[in-house]
């Protein structure tokens, strides 16, 4: 497997194009791209807070011929609010972009609170191909309360006792700098020694702070999604699905069994578990994630 050295610098650099669609309610989406305007369109759903500015293995997407698109989630970076958005809904809004933009053979990419947005569009159809790196499970599953930390516990279940309190309870923690830390406090060795390169961290921390700057809404509205049950069964994808897991990853709230359960949930999937890899898999992996993600 084609992957980053340890300790290898890794490139982040800023979107080639930026732009933005008007949806037909009106509401802005924006979106970031990388590589050949005529690549292969692989769309990704960013983890948790971080804008279309955080793109991934820019001399893969080159070298691949891929079109690597990312778009704001709504009330994130510079994509317009959706209160009481779902799932589902961003299914919707990526169907539209997609017909706006001219896309076809869409690819996907969902990394970590990511995973089940994306998930979502490839369960209504949107995606030829799908890869989930480290992706957040259905947390608020029964199956997984013995798995999950006391912290997780309490987050899923507040948010099924009270979806509204516990929304805005998540906008407490609605800064670049107070997510940071937590994303920090939780990684391993092989995702702290990727946080610590200043170039990494310095692109990972604008993207976040570019994904609050609306205000903390988007990203607890994003949180509630991610804590609770999902408004669709992942057994009803038909498409090939890549689930990539790193075995140090440490990070509390992805998939607490690294995708074993998911991967009994979706009948196409094919699950990689890296030995020696944590979590940061789509920037220490992208060659790897991106040619599975490019098979026929």
């Amino acid at each position: 497997m084609s992957a980053i050295s340890a300790g290898a610098a890794v490139a982040v650099p800023a979107p080639a194009r930026r732009g933005a669609v008007r949806l037909a309610d009106g509401r802005r989406l924006a979106w970031g791209e990388w590589g050949a305007e005529d690549g292969t369109p692989v769309l990704l759903c960013p983890g948790a807070a971080t804008s279309r500015r955080l793109g991934f293995g820019a001399a893969a997407v080159e070298e691949l011929g891929v079109r690597l698109i990312s778009v704001d989630r709504p009330g994130l970076g510079a994509s317009d609010p959706s209160p009481g958005r779902t799932l589902t809904g961003w299914a919707a809004d990526v169907r539209e972009f997609v017909a706006l933009r001219g896309l076809s053979g869409l690819r996907g990419v969902g990394f970590s609170q990511g995973a089940p947005f994306a998930l979502a569009c490839a369960a209504a159809g949107l995606f030829t191909r799908l890869a989930v790196v480290s992706g957040t499970d259905e947390l608020a599953a029964p199956a997984f309360d013995a798995l999950l930390p006391d912290e997780v516990r309490y987050l899923t279940e507040r948010a099924a006792a009270d979806p509204v309190a516990a929304e805005r309870s998540f906008a407490g923690f609605g800064s670049p700098e107070v997510l940071y830390e937590l994303v920090a406090a939780g990684s391993g060795a092989p995702d702290r020694a990727l946080l610590e390169q200043p170039a990494f961290a310095a692109a990972f921390k604008e993207a976040m702070t570019e994904g609050f700057a609306p205000g903390p809404a988007g990203y607890a509205r994003d949180t509630l999604l991610a804590m609770s049950h999902w408004p669709f069964d992942p057994g009803v994808i038909r498409v090939p699905v890549d689930l990539w897991y790193g075995a140090l990853d440490t990070a509390p709230t992805h998939s607490p069994d690294h995708g074993a359960r998911l991967a009994t949930r979706i009948r196409t999937a094919r699950r990689h578990l890296v030995p020696d890899a944590g979590g940061m898999l789509l920037w220490t992996h992208a060659r790897p994630v991106l040619r599975a993600l490019l098979e026929d």
